[in-house]
This record gives C-alpha cells, sequence and structure tokens, in this order.
C-alpha cells in the first residue's frame, strides 16, 4: 500500500536457487572432481591405446596402464615387501630397488590385496578416494586463507584439471600424499598442533616429506614470534600452540629420518636408504655422494648439455639456470596474488629448499612438484572469465603432453614419471 492506495501489484517472486547453488561446498567440490576425471581418464585411454600402436602389444585396460613405471615397485611391496639385502651390481654398487619407496601406500594396498582384491584396480581406487580427499581439503585450506567460496572452487578446478593431476587415478603414492599434506597444512592454519603429530608421521611414511614439514613448522614458528614480539595483543602466541609447534616439528623431523633408519635396520647398511635413491640417478651422473644442493646445478647442467650446449658455456648456464628459477619463484611468492595464500608461502619456500638440498632434476621432476599445489591459489585469486578458461585449457592440454611425453611406455624410453 501506498498514499494510502491499495496495490494490486503482485509481489516479486524470488527465482528458486539451482541445484548447484544448492549443493553443500563439499557437493560441489566433489562434482568439480568427478567431472574431472572424466576428462583425465578419456585421455589416459588416448595414452593407452597410443602406447598399444607405439609398442605393437595389445591396448591394455586402464588399470594395466595406470600401473606403469613406478606403479610395478608399490605392487612388487605389496606382494614381497622389502628385500632384506640390497641388490648390488658387479662393481658393489647398490642398484635400484624397492626402499626408494615410502611403506604406508604399498603396504595398505597389500593387506587389501590379501583379501583377494587384484592389486592395480585396488590402487587406482584407493588414489582415486585419496584424490577426492585432497580436492575436500583443498577448498578448506584455501577458504582458511579468506578466500571467497567462487575463488576457493575455482582453485579446486586448477587442482582437478592440472597437468599432474593424473596422479589422482593411478598407482602411485602420490594422491594419498597430498591429501595428507593438505590435512597438515590446514591443521596448522587451524593450530591443531597436537592433532598434527600423527599426521605428519602417517605423511611422512607415505612420501618423502617429513624434513620438508620439520622446516616449514621451523618457518612457521619464527614468524609467530616475530608477529608476537610486534604486537602480542594482535598475534598472541599460547604456550600450548608454542609447545605444539616445536613438538610436531620434532616428530615431523624424527619422522623424516625414520624410513632410513628402518632400512639401515632390516639390511644392516647405514646408507640403505641413500644409496637406493642415489642409484636412480647414476644413469645420468655415475655413482657419487650426496652432496646438499649440488644436484641441482650438476642436473640442470646435464640437460644443457644433452641439448647440445657448448661445453664451457654448460656450468655458467647452469648457474644462470638455477638462479633465474629461485628468483621467479620468489617474486611469484610476493605478488599480491600469492600474498593471499598467507602463511601457505611457508610451505612453498620450504618445500623448494628440501628439493634443491636433495633432489636430482630429471623425468620425474614435474611429479616431484606436486606438493607444491597450494601455490595454485594464488591463479585462483583473479576473477577474469577469460584468464580462468585459458588456466583450464592450459591445464588439460599439459595432461595431454605429460601422458603422450611421461606415462606412455615407448620403445627404448628410459625417463619415468
Amino acid at each position: 500500500m501506498a498514499d494510502g492506495r491499495l496495490s494490486l501489484r503482485a509481489p516479486a517472486r524470488r527465482r528458486a536457487p539451482s541445484w548447484w547453488e544448492a549443493a553443500p561446498w563439499w557437493g560441489r567440490v566433489l562434482a568439480v572432481f568427478a567431472l574431472s576425471r572424466v576428462v583425465t581418464t578419456a585421455i589416459m585411454l588416448w595414452g593407452a591405446d597410443v602406447q598399444a600402436r607405439l609398442t605393437g602389444d595389445p591396448v591394455p585396460d586402464y588399470a594395466t596402464f595406470a600401473t606403469n613405471w613406478d606403479g610395478q615397485w608399490y605392487w612388487l611391496i605389496a606382494v614381497a615387501g622389502y628385500p632384506a639385502e640390497l641388490p648390488v651390481d658387479e662393481s658393489g654398487h647398490v642398484t635400484q630397488n624397492a626402499w626408494a619407496f615410502m611403506p604406508a601406500y604399498p603396504l595398505l594396498l597389500g593387506v587389501l590385496a590379501r583379501l583377494g582384491l587384484p592389486f592395480p584396480p585396488l590402487a587406482v581406487l584407493l588414489s582415486l578416494v585419496a584424490g577426492a580427499c585432497a580436492a575436500l581439503l583443498f577448498e578448506r585450506l584455501l577458504r582458511g586463507t579468506g578466500m571467497s567460496a567462487g575463488q576457493a572452487l575455482f582453485g579446486v578446478v586448477l587442482l582437478c584439471t592440472a597437468p599432474l593431476s593424473v596422479m589422482f587415478q593411478v598407482s602411485y603414492a602420490e594422491a594419498a600424499g597430498l591429501a595428507l599434506l593438505f590435512l597438515a597444512l590446514l591443521l596448522v592454519q587451524r593450530r591443531l598442533f597436537w592433532t598434527l603429530v600423527p599426521v605428519v608421521v602417517v605423511m611422512s611414511l607415505t612420501r618423502p616429506s617429513g624434513l620438508a614439514f620439520a622446516l616449514f613448522l621451523l618457518l612457521y614458528l619464527v614468524v609467530r614470534i616475530w608477529r608476537w614480539r610486534r604486537a602480542a595483543a594482535a598475534h598472541p602466541l599460547p604456550a600450548r600452540e608454542f609447545w605444539g609447534v616445536v613438538v610436531a616439528g620434532l616428530a615431523s623431523f624424527a619422522s623424516g629420518l625414520a624410513w632410513p633408519g628402518i632400512a639401515w635396520a632390516v639390511t644392516g647398511s647405514p646408507s640403505a636408504y641413500l644409496d637406493t635413491e642415489l642409484a636412480w640417478r647414476a644413469g645420468y651422473l655415475g655413482h657419487g655422494e650426496l652432496v646438499p644442493f649440488e644436484a641441482w646445478f650438476r642436473g640442470i647442467a646435464f640437460w644443457i648439455d644433452f641439448a647440445g650446449a657448448a661445453d664451457a658455456a654448460v656450468p655458467g648456464l647452469a648457474i644462470a639456470a638455477v638462479v633465474a628459477s629461485g628468483a621467479l619463484f620468489a617474486a611469484f611468492l610476493l605478488t599480491p596474488w600469492a600474498r593471499r595464500l598467507g602463511d601457505l608461502r611457508l610451505w612453498l619456500a620450504a618445500y623448494l629448499v628440501y628439493l634443491m638440498a636433495v633432489f636430482f632434476p630429471q623425468s620425474s621432476t614435474w611429479r616431484l612438484l606436486l606438493p607444491l599445489a597450494p601455490a595454485l591459489g594464488a591463479f585462483a585469486v583473479p576473477r577474469s572469465r577469460v584468464l580462468r578458461v585459458a588456466l583450464v585449457v592450459a591445464g588439460v592440454v599439459g595432461q595431454l603432453v605429460w601422458v603422450y611425453f611421461c606415462w606412455v611406455r615407448m620403445p627404448g624410453d628410459w625417463s619415468p614419471p
């Protein structure tokens, strides 16, 4: 009624929310994950057909194709466990063997396989479940940084369409490791440090991550102390949280050393795990010792030389490439988009330092960069539709490229993913 007159106009009806809008956050995340798996499955089936044409073998079924490469090692561990004696070559050097692989994923599969379930589909199913959990945890992690629901969901889209999202449905431990990593980061974000302790133990026995996470917790504690000293009222540091971070950090550090210790106890060789890891780079550089941070420079030099650069220019180019990569990554962490990630940037820095200290860059480099996935959250901040579509298309194209060049087993292929 207006001016004392009765209005005959019917009240405007509110539009009923669509099923997508009415769905809970976890329903939307799982829908994104499921749709992305349809795309990735199609790419993997295409890869299986390509592999068959290149090798002349019959087209493998999906589960068999998804158990390529290290999937064979996980299968061996699930069935036969770890060797009590290290295999050696004619010169006495340790050769590639099962001790390079953390036990949580294959031993769990071994328990399930003893119930009569075939390993390949079982391993794929476990990775799918872990991948779905990773997507759910990633959404919560991004929401915890202050991102909107739409931004966090698009971050999940980027995670599920990224080139390495193939790992969510193959016989590798990466999906389980990433889910545990996201859970650990979420517990830090919510300051549940005592609950974090068992998580970092299991995570460290799923993928090599304990030492990197211990470094992250050290950086996190330093930042918390610095904030507290600057403004105690705004950034309190209760004793319970302080000691929680300390205990979780020590547990993570000890867990990072646990598997080498177990390998020593079983085989009798103090360097069993390290010698096994070094066996994987012997084909590139020959046998040698682990010198922290040296392998990254030598690895880049190897690939520059492999590309045909002049011998005299190789060392300088390798140093320039490593320094430039580090500088670009540091610049990324300082961008406004990355700053929205908050303390997650400390994990990104810690993990990159860890990789540069111990890892030799080779064909599996891209897979080992997967724990840097929280960086995808930075690209979820912009709202440009053009940019978002371009990022998703680039991710799917990246999957095609990665499956063809890394996952497909070609005759004479020496580059496991």
